[in-house]
């Protein structure tokens, strides 16, 4: 949707997390905002950390920078910027669902196996979302000190094609009603999509757990 409407994306992902900003800073809030994996390339051959440098490759992406430059720029002191990536979890449509319902329904599934990811469980973040807000509430260390910019996901990495056996995988053991017989790995250019996504979207955690001690669970 972001590719086909780049004015609107600016606005909602990046001119309106500003306003939120300046609205927090006025009451003395803690804004907490969810980023992405895509204000990345996905060039990079080991794990992003924060400071690494950002280069979007998509509309989705830039727009999603936007906003995290815009608090930046905001003057706000109590935020939290969490990027996370390859989400899922009850409530929404997501690749869990997206494969679940297609195994279902066919007996062969090509799916992408050269993009490298964390799958990230929703119930997670929210929980990590929470343990950073406690720990800036803490008088030890200062709370002033955690806020900023964090990366979160789940532990591990996978291919989208591993992510999707073990979801199939898991629907077998629950004896869910499937159709699915093989599932071939294919490659990005085999299945194109209005905006690229990155090759490597592993992140590095280790700020996050320095900050709150919490355990992060495997993916």
């Amino acid at each position: 949707g972001c590719e086909a409407k780049q004015e609107l994306a600016n606005q909602v992902n990046g001119i309106a997390v500003g306003y939120l900003a300046e609205a927090a800073k006025r009451v003395d809030a803690t804004l907490v905002h969810i980023s992405t994996d895509y204000v990345f390339d996905g060039e990079k051959k080991t794990p992003y950390v924060e400071e690494d440098q950002t280069n979007p490759q998509s509309v989705y992406g830039s727009s999603k920078l936007l906003g995290e430059q815009a608090i930046l720029a905001s003057g706000l002191e109590k935020f939290f910027i969490i990027r996370t990536s390859w989400l899922y979890g009850p409530g929404g449509n997501n690749f869990v669902e997206t494969i679940l319902r297609l195994a279902g329904e066919r007996e062969e599934l090509k799916i992408v196996a050269d993009q490298i990811g964390t799958p990230t469980y929703t119930a997670d973040l929210a929980d990590a979302i929470f343990c950073l807000l406690a720990a800036s509430a803490s008088p030890q260390p200062p709370a002033s000190s955690l806020y900023g910019l964090y990366h979160f996901a789940n532990e591990g990495s996978c291919s989208w094609y591993e992510f999707a056996c073990a979801i199939v995988e898991e629907a077998q053991k629950r004896n869910l009603p499937l159709k699915v017989q093989r599932i071939y790995p294919i490659a990005t250019e085999d299945y194109p999509l209005p905006a690229k996504r990155p090759a490597n979207s592993v992140f590095e955690k280790q700020k996050y757990k320095a900050a709150t001690g919490a355990d992060i669970p495997g993916w």
